[in-house]
């Protein structure tokens, strides 16, 4: 995945009201754009056959199909998005079929949207690793990606909002950005971005270089790195 190219993603929740929810949670997060919502199977299949879809974000009970026999359908149709199934289940059974469906993550009703994100962060990372993938190693990598722990609790002092959006603005800006420059774009003081900036630092979700050639000290210059690469 790069910037310029999101993972399209297709919204399939009977449920109107969800099926909003969690398209505002997923446009929330960057990388991600939602290209369609169907609720049911067959809209869904209506809209797989004309719409490039990289992950279905899939309810598992649909009024006219279960979910896993909709996600066996699509791979017998030769259909290879990638699947976050949404339940309310939590049978063991399920997760295991799923797995051999492409069934990625797994997101337990009722959940926020501070879980979403962090199924589809991991994702992310997931479908950039796989495809850079060249041997084992690297798969094994990318598989880990999807398997890791939530991550831990903000330090003190650092909250989730603002650090979304010094997340957003430094994974849209290839060149990088200093502390300064991304204290103007999300409106916040420098030595406050530079926290937020530091934070992903030490997640391994960004990496500093010096910006020399100015005068005096040389200017921090903060990148977003995919986890694992």
């Amino acid at each position: 995945m790069t910037d310029s190219t999101p993972i399209r993603v297709l919204v399939v929740e009977d449920d109107p009201v969800a099926a909003d929810a969690h398209v505002m949670y997923v446009d929330r997060v960057p990388g991600f754009v939602v290209v369609g919502t169907a609720h049911t199977g067959a809209e869904a299949r209506r809209t797989l056959d004309r719409t490039a879809v990289d992950l279905l974000l899939l309810d598992l009970h649909l009024p006219d199909v279960h979910g896993l026999q909709f996600a066996r359908s699509l791979r017998a149709a030769g259909h290879h998005a990638d699947v976050v199934a949404v339940t309310s289940a939590r049978d063991l059974a399920v997760v295991r079929e799923g797995v051999s469906l492409g069934v990625v993550q797994y997101v337990l009703k009722p959940f926020t949207f501070a879980t979403l994100r962090d199924r589809l962060i991991r994702y992310a990372e997931f479908h950039a690793a796989v495809g850079e993938a060249g041997g084992q190693d690297e798969v094994d990598r990318a598989l880990a990606v999807l398997r890791a722990p939530a991550p831990a609790a903000l330090p003190k002092g650092l909250s989730g909002p603002t650090l979304e959006r010094v997340t957003a603005a430094l994974r849209a800006t290839a060149e990088g950005l200093t502390a300064a420059g991304a204290a103007e774009a999300v409106g916040t003081s420098r030595i406050t971005a530079r926290r937020y900036l530091e934070h992903l630092v030490d997640a391994g979700r960004a990496a500093r270089n010096p910006l020399y050639g100015q005068v005096g000290r040389p200017e921090l210059v903060y990148r977003w790195v995919a986890q694992g690469r």
